[in-house]
């Protein structure tokens, strides 16, 4: 029998796969189709940008961008006489077509064990997630005594992957120590960074894993209840884990007596309040409850008084989901792989602008020049890199010269940014500091709950001295300024949120100054983004007069004869910079808003 892969991953979605996944079930119901063959729904396969994704087994070819007109041609080619549809394959750097996902540059150099098994099962049939081996680190840990489970969790070195990156053994074995009922265990699915889907990918493809991890949790701490917090806005995800969690019920793996044992665990879905600041640890347990999410001092650990004030032991999915793995495949195997001090492997969302995007997942200690070069492919249209942003909104910018750091938790925060829960943005010379770091600001300032006065005023001071900066009215002074609210905020705020919000302008200022010291000093914006700083201008020296920005300019500022050199109207331009993307000649020239 042949299998038919289709990704239904949200992605995937988006670019119609539902659409070839029917077209696939109604036409192999046919005459025309002589070989037994089945269509599978998968989670997201992580190279977004190329679905629908589409893969046949056992002779391991993947296709990309397929539509359901390429249908047909792939159950007469491929499932009747075992030949590719070649101009369905995807091309590598050389471009040479490749056959399997093992051959393609953007998978080869991965090693996946948080996402073991997304891309290959359907998260909605339990027997396929059965199949690989799963529930049966479950049965094992039912075996072992409490103790041996922590001991397995201390061995493995697992981290969690959340962001703060404190060791899962530890953080489980103190909870385990309070003799106080009822415990619960928490799984944090409110992942709000922008460019972020790492925890997405895992909930709407291999929920079984995550409710698997949980219930081990739950046997080492003594738990009988748990909640899976999912933001709001992933609807696919809340609804393939509520269906994965009646599965689990009905199959006796969670519910009133784990497999059989007598142990009871029960899980439910809790949606996710909308806001950025309910991913931190205690607000996120103070939505749970029903209130308004707002963090509270760490002075009480939430493994001792939690939600309702009971001891309660809150992991990110990928933490989760790395679990069973380790109590399946031994805490020591696991051990093996990553760096002294940051164990195991890390999910990357790879975005920006950077040729191959997507779900990653490389073993610890990896670095940013293998992430972004190897696995992306380099920067998009082969232009020069400027700076790679980790760890979500509160990250820092990491500029061309630290790209061979390895990312692990403690390498970056040494240089002033973080890991974080995996999310990293790549730019180009054409992505300017300044703004960067007023983007994010912005963001945060929205975010911010207001409960402590550091982080609510010292973000709306940080944001009105940065659009100063980007509009040309800054000083010098505004930048000293900047770095001692940062620094304020950093010491004094309440929760992780404002501890760690300055980070976007602190390395910004630290590693990319002169950026700002034109903006202030020669009211210029290098890259040419801030509007009020830049007018642009065509080189007749490299114009080839192809009117590609005629057709661009919204305001028809450019002008000019074919094969001949154009021009750009001052008077009517709005520096929008449509010109110089659409320009495949670099002809486009940036200047100052104040040069001739």
């Amino acid at each position: 029998m042949k299998t038919i892969r289709v990704c239904c991953g949200t992605g995937c979605l988006a670019n119609g796969s539902m659409k070839v996944a029917e077209e696939f079930e109604r036409l192999i119901t046919g005459e025309n189709v002589q070989v037994e063959c089945h269509v599978k729904r998968t989670g997201c396969n992580g190279f977004c940008e190329n679905g629908p994704l589409v893969t046949v087994l056992p002779d391991n070819i993947s296709y990309y961008h397929v539509k359901p007109a390429d249908v047909p041609e792939i159950l007469e080619k491929t499932i009747g006489h075992g030949e590719t549809v070649d101009r369905l394959l995807y091309k590598n750097d050389q471009g040479e077509r490749v056959r399997s996902q093992q051959d393609n540059p953007f998978y080869a150099p991965q090693m996946k064990i948080a996402l073991r098994n997304i891309g290959k099962i359907d998260p909605l049939d339990v027997d396929d997630y059965i199949a690989t081996g799963g529930y049966e680190a479950l049965k094992k840990a039912l075996t072992m005594k409490p103790e041996e489970i922590l001991d397995e969790m201390d061995i493995s070195g697992l981290r969690g992957r959340g962001g703060a990156g404190f060791p899962t053994g530890r953080k489980w074995r103190t909870a385990a120590g309070y003799d106080v009922f009822p415990k619960y265990v928490a799984c944090n699915g409110d992942e709000g960074d922008p460019g972020a889907f790492m925890d997405r990918s895992i909930l709407e493809g291999d929920p079984h894993s995550v409710i698997e991890g949980m219930a081990i949790c739950a046997l080492a701490i003594g738990s009988e209840e748990g909640f899976l917090y999912i933001r709001d806005e992933y609807a696919l995800a809340v609804k393939n884990v509520r269906a994965a969690i009646k599965a689990a019920e009905e199959r006796g793996f969670i519910g009133d007596s784990i497999m059989g044992s007598g142990k009871k665990l029960h899980l439910s879905v809790v949606r996710g309040g909308g806001a950025f600041v309910c991913g931190e640890s205690t607000a996120l347990m103070q939505s749970i409850e029903g209130k308004v999410g707002e963090p509270r001092a760490k002075y009480i650990r939430s493994v001792q008084r939690g939600l309702w004030d009971h001891p309660t032991v809150l992991n990110n999915v990928e933490t989760l989901a790395n679990v069973p793995y380790i109590i399946s495949h031994g805490a020591a195997g696991y051990a093996s792989v990553g760096t002294e001090g940051s164990k195991g492997t890390k999910v990357f969302a790879l975005v920006g602008k950077v040729k191959r995007t997507g779900l990653v997942e490389v073993p610890m200690g990896a670095t940013l020049r293998h992430l972004i070069y190897d696995v992306g492919g380099g920067v998009q249209n082969d232009r020069p890199f400027k700076s790679v942003q980790t760890g979500g909104p509160s990250g820092g910018c990491i500029p061309e010269s630290m790209l061979d750091l390895p990312v692990d938790f403690d390498t970056l925060k040494q240089y002033g940014a973080m890991m974080g829960s995996g999310g990293m943005i790549v730019m180009d010379d054409r992505s300017c500091m300044v703004e960067v770091a007023r983007y994010y600001v912005n963001f945060l300032c929205g975010e911010s709950c207001g409960k402590c006065t550091p982080c609510r005023e010292g973000l709306k001071q940080m944001l009105a001295i940065l659009e100063d900066i980007c509009h040309g009215k800054g000083t010098m002074e505004d930048l000293d300024l900047l770095e001692t609210l940062g620094e304020t905020m950093k010491d004094s705020s309440l929760c992780a949120l404002g501890q760690s919000a300055p980070n976007p302008v602190l390395t910004t200022l630290k590693y990319f100054r002169e950026e700002y010291e034109a903006h202030i000093l020669e009211h210029r914006c290098p890259a040419g983004v801030c509007k009020d700083l830049t007018s642009f201008a065509v080189d007749p020296d490299k114009c080839k007069g192809c009117s590609a920005c005629v057709r661009a300019c919204p305001t028809g500022a450019a002008s000019g004869e074919i094969r001949k050199p154009h021009k750009i109207d001052p008077d009517k331009c709005i520096s929008c910079g449509s010109c110089r993307e659409a320009c495949r000649f670099n002809a486009i020239l940036t200047k100052g808003r104040d040069e001739k």
